[in-house]
């Protein structure tokens, strides 16, 4: 049975445009973009492994791919992007990516998963892409990111005209990326969730922050219409209301989930078949077994 297409949530052409101009301005990688490069050097050291090949995903205005090239035993590092900015190497579009099969012994991407309409298909891709053990670490916006803003647009829009209109994207839940991971056809999936808390002066210094880094609405049925001055103000207040520390400010959480996969190896560590340990459990741990009865 082939499957149906996945549903189309992102405005693909409106994410490139906004991108441009945060790059074109300085807003990108800001604060988060910087907190997925960090993360994902971090998580390499640990891995202590060297990677011969390696494609950096969203990689404009990041010094990511540098900071890469400076790790022992890289041989080469393809800075990839959806669009053309001093430093990257190839254009093409991240809901396809268009890498050749077997050339990658480690694809990072620091931010921009969580806007692809199809995760499992991109997944499948980039895994094609890896040579056999090779290793994928990306990091995305998940969980409950922005959930305070998303709240304060809908109780307000609610009130004064009586529903309300998508405004703050979905974000994938935690417990749904190793799925991914799997169906994907990736190896050893682990997910990780970092929550970050930034402090503005309001939720209107938020909502500016999250248009600088060109990661305002992109939603396809985001509304069609300019945001009236008394339903910002409504939003503005109930999200500053809400979410106010002692100080006056507020506070806004970003969740940050890290995904690392692995192409599958026939060395790799593979789950024991059900019934084949040597040793009863309450041996191994020193311990009498109880018997219930039922």
């Amino acid at each position: 049975m082939q499957e149906s297409p996945a549903p189309v949530l992102f405005d693909t052409a409106l994410l490139g445009r906004r991108r441009r101009r945060a790059l074109a301005a300085g807003g990108w990688p800001g604060f988060l973009g910087q907190a997925a490069a960090d993360d994902i050097m971090w998580r390499l050291d640990l891995v202590a492994r060297a990677f011969a090949d390696v494609v950096v995903l969203g990689a404009a205005g990041s010094d990511l791919p540098a900071r890469l090239a400076g790790r022992a035993g890289t041989r080469r590092v393809i800075a990839c992007d959806e669009v053309a900015w001093p430093g990257i190497d190839e254009v093409f579009d991240h809901e396809r990516p268009a890498l050749a099969e077997d050339s990658a012994d480690c694809i990072v991407w620091p931010l921009g998963l969580e806007r692809i309409n199809d995760i499992p298909n991109c997944l499948a891709r980039l895994n094609r892409a890896l040579r056999p053990d090779g290793l994928l670490l990306a990091v995305l916006l998940a969980g409950s990111s922005l959930a305070g803003l998303r709240r304060a647009w809908m109780e307000a829009e609610a009130e004064l005209r009586g529903g309300a209109a998508p405004r703050v994207a979905p974000f994938a839940d935690i417990r749904d990326l190793g799925g991914l991971l799997q169906r994907a056809g990736l190896a050893l999936p682990v997910t990780d969730l970092d929550r970050l808390a930034v402090r503005y002066d309001s939720g209107l210094a938020l909502m500016r922050d999250l248009k600088a880094m060109g990661l305002a609405n992109p939603l396809i049925e985001r509304p069609g219409t300019l945001t009236s001055p008394a339903l910002l103000a409504s939003a503005v207040t109930r999200f500053d209301d809400d979410n106010a520390d002692a100080d006056g400010r507020v506070r806004a959480v970003f969740e940050l989930a890290t995904l690392t996969a692995w192409s599958p190896h026939p060395t790799q560590q593979k789950p024991l078949r059900p019934g084949s340990a040597k040793m009863r459990l309450a041996d191994a741990l020193g311990t009498k077994e109880v018997k219930l009865r039922r």
